[in-house]
């Protein structure tokens, strides 16, 4: 018998499916050894080696394992083919092991890798094994050290200086920066004043608008609308060029979690989690990858069925290919795609895999864009129209097409009749606060993170009530702004986007063998430790700004009530603590909206997973709640968990 090693049960049953009875499947359920809870878990005297247990709650899965393993002529270590994957297979091999001294009682292993979970892929993985890629294991546990002596050696320092609780990580601190950063950009904003001036125009029975450029100047722009009043309209001249429009590439996990975010509305944290039960059910690739490259039997599966389905004009002449342009992309590793391109499903992360994949080998789309300069009197005036002469690629999904912008037929010379003027007065607009989408594709520019880090750190720095979503942008919080401030002043180095972005560089580089991950921790930790003991003496203590209320407090009638940020999210207290006790839960109301079922206020809850939605104020009399924020007449449609 030969014992196979996954992660997951569901991977465990999808594997049974593809092989015979010579073959047990047991699932280690994630990582079974790791550093330890309580303590730092890393000798600092002797190269910073790592002091691992068993992870907590692993013992009885360790113990079935070396059961398992007892029986077996081989063990077959299969988990996923990424970094942690390769760790986690590793320390299995440890656990299984480490009691054999004896050759003869000496175990074989065997590592396999396979991009997707299918009968071919399967066997071709068995026909082919390995061993497990100690430079994976080495950049592993380089980062996991890192990020340890980081996280907890820094955060004791923020309970002293800043408030007991809370803690820092590598990462985590620098993405919170970001959004810090963005909400100091949007308060600073001071906006400009401008005029947008136009006319209405018909040409027949067709109607249009055009516009002047914009205008800065108020007397100008009343200046403007008066003589439009009074001018002679004809049409200047046409330009019309076109246009090809390219599909998108196929997805990896960032642009994944983006388009997830944008299309479906969904978390990073969601999106990793359905992508994982899809690959584990053998209908994608794996999703944690950052390369853009695509087997060509599977490319060759796509073009049949773009020609059978759609018909040749969908087709290019040859099969496309794409580069992938991150540094860090290891070059054995697919993009993510459906296994079986005939294969369609209501599964709205599927569906939105599937139809990035099968696009970017369909043909573009063709558009006219037309640009129209019209003379009225002294000024001119302009109009811009689109129209979709072939959809390309677009033809895979309807809402993927571009609404045409229509222009009546023009040419050179045409006359046109004045409807009305148009004139209004406009505000430049703040930069807007990150999506969750947004601040990955900035950690992703500036090469902070990997794609299997984003959803991680989006959760993390959101669970630990550094950033909140409103109105699902992100926003940060007076903690967060605080912590931020203090790391921003005593420790700029581990702030810094270049400095993050290059150890992102070194940890890469050990995965390749051409770095240690010993040197990589010494080089950073001779300067670390020698701030922390700086900090420790000298950082003087950060006051966290309250939220004001406006509201005395009802207990001791001389503090006012604030709103302050505990363990478990906002509470309100008077601004006399701990001289006065008083505190209470907050509501968060909903400005302008309305419950629609009895008109009462609207506040923001949290279910048991953390996940906001709307709730009626008047709860438990009222139980109406929605995840969409209503409308001041309660219009949104109520929407069931």
């Amino acid at each position: 018998m030969k014992l196979i090693i996954v992660e997951s049960p569901t991977k465990a049953r999808t594997l049974s499916k593809f092989l015979d009875k010579e073959y047990l499947i047991e699932a280690s359920m994630g990582h079974v050894r790791d550093l330890p809870k309580k303590s730092l878990g890393v000798d600092l005297e002797h190269e910073f080696k790592p002091e691992y247990v068993i992870s907590a709650g692993k013992a009885k899965i360790v113990r079935q394992l070396k059961q398992s393993a007892k029986k077996a002529s081989s063990v077959i270590l299969a988990t996923d083919l990424d970094r942690e994957g390769e760790a986690i297979a590793f320390h299995i091999q440890y656990l299984l092991s480490e009691k054999r001294k004896a050759k003869s009682e000496k175990q074989k292993f065997y590592r396999i890798v396979f991009h997707e979970i299918t009968k071919t892929a399967i066997e071709q993985a068995l026909k082919n094994p390995g061993q497990v890629d100690l430079k994976l294991v080495d950049a592993q546990a380089g980062r996991r050290i890192l990020d340890r002596l980081v996280g907890y050696q820094l955060s004791p320092i923020l309970w002293r200086k800043v408030r007991r609780g809370l803690s820092a990580g590598r990462v985590q601190s620098v993405a919170v920066r970001l959004v810090v950063e963005r909400e100091e950009e949007i308060k600073a904003f001071i906006p400009e004043t401008y005029w947008v001036v136009g006319a209405s125009l018909k040409k027949g029975e067709e109607n249009f608008k055009a516009y002047l450029k914009k205008i800065t100047d108020q007397v100008r722009a009343e200046q403007a609308a008066a003589a439009l009043k009074q001018a002679q309209y004809s049409v200047k001249e046409v330009k019309t060029r076109q246009v090809k429009q390219w599909p998108w590439p196929p997805l990896m996990t960032s642009s994944l979690q983006r388009t997830a975010g944008a299309r479906l509305g969904w978390s990073a944290k969601k999106t990793m989690y359905e992508a994982q039960n899809l690959y584990e059910q053998g209908l994608i690739t794996y999703h944690r990858t950052d390369s853009l490259s695509l087997n060509e039997e599977a490319v060759g599966q796509a073009r049949k069925f773009i020609s059978q389905k759609f018909g040749a004009q969908y087709l290019p002449d040859h099969p496309v290919f794409y580069k992938t342009k991150a540094k860090s992309a290891q070059a054995a590793h697919e993009a993510i795609r459906p296994t079986e391109v005939n294969f369609q499903s209501d599964n709205k992360l599927y569906k939105l895999i599937w139809e990035r994949f099968v696009a970017c080998q369909m043909s573009p789309a063709v558009i006219n864009r037309t640009k129209v300069t019209i003379q009225a009197d002294k000024y001119e005036l302009f109009a811009e129209g689109e129209k979709l002469v072939f959809d390309g690629w677009m033809r895979i999904n309807e809402k993927l097409k571009p609404k045409n912008e229509k222009l009546p037929e023009l040419k050179e010379g045409d006359k046109l009749d004045l409807i009305k003027v148009l004139s209004e007065k406009k505000f430049t607009q703040p930069p807007g606060r990150y999506t969750e989408a947004g601040l990955i594709k900035v950690l992703e520019e500036k090469e902070i993170g990997r794609p299997s880090t984003y959803a991680p750190i989006l959760s993390t720095i959101q669970d630990r009530h550094y950033v909140e979503k409103e109105d699902k942008k992100l926003k940060p919080t007076a903690i967060g702004q605080a912590v931020t401030r203090f790391l921003l002043k005593y420790f700029p180095k581990i702030m810094n986007y270049e400095f993050t972005a290059k150890m992102e560089g070194d940890l890469d580089e050990i995965a390749k063998g051409r770095q240690s991950s010993v040197s990589v921790l010494k080089n950073f930790y001779s300067s670390f430790s020698d701030k922390l003991n700086e900090v420790k003496e000298k950082a003087e203590r950060v006051v966290i700004e309250t939220e004001k209320t406006g509201e005395k407090c009802p207990e001791c009638k001389q503090g006012e009530v604030v709103i302050r940020i505990g363990r478990f999210g906002k509470f309100l207290s008077c601004s006399r603590f701990p001289d006065c006790k008083y505190t209470k839960n907050y509501k968060e109301i909903v400005a302008g909206a309305n419950c629609p079922k009895c008109q009462g206020e609207v506040v923001v809850k949290k279910s048991r997973k953390r996940k906001q939605f709307y709730g009626c104020a008047n709860y438990p009399k009222c139980q109406w709640a929605s995840w969409n924020k209503p409308t001041a007449s309660g219009s949104e449609p109520e929407v069931k968990d």
